[in-house]
């Protein structure tokens, strides 16, 4: 019964990490628009910035593996070599998400010493979206940490069981 409820938790912290890293991947995508001040106009996408197509990039990785190992036997001896991915996708999420943070944080406020003005005032659904997709991001990680510790337990505890 512990396994059954173990494999199923397991299942439903993928499933959501799955969602999570979707959802990220579609709010960023879908983030752009146009504003005019008199005869100047912006265009503010998402692919004009290195660091939100790594998001998206990192986010995409994440939910093909998320998506994978939903359907991976509980049989498959491929459920050690597991933990090393989610640690690997758990630093990839942190990274990714980090970098775009950062970036929405200049967009934000801007950087006085640097002379970068900010634009969430020109493009506000922009930065909506934008925020959206980073909090996103921030659950998917979030599951993930829970998911690396469940997988390190999972894996770890029959070894334990088994010398005792």
């Amino acid at each position: 019964m512990v396994k059954v409820t173990q494999r199923l938790g397991g299942l439903v912290l993928r499933f959501a990490a799955f969602c999570a890293a979707l959802g990220a991947v579609i709010a960023m995508v879908t983030s752009r628009e146009r504003s005019s001040f008199f005869v100047l106009s912006l265009v503010a996408k998402y692919s004009d910035l290195a660091a939100f197509k790594y998001f998206v990039i990192a986010n995409v990785i994440v939910s093909v593996y998320s998506f994978l190992v939903l359907f991976l036997p509980k049989e498959s001896l491929l459920w050690k070599f597991v933990v090393v991915l989610d640690l690997m996708v758990t630093m990839l999420l942190t990274s990714s998400l980090s970098a775009a943070v950062a970036v929405a944080q200049v967009g934000k406020r801007g950087n006085a010493n640097a002379g970068w003005l900010p634009i969430c005032g020109q493009v506000p659904r922009f930065c909506d979206q934008i925020t959206g997709a980073l909090i996103a991001g921030l659950v998917a990680l979030i599951l993930y940490v829970f998911l690396l510790i469940f997988s390190i337990h999972s894996v770890v505890d029959p070894f334990l069981l088994r010398k005792s």
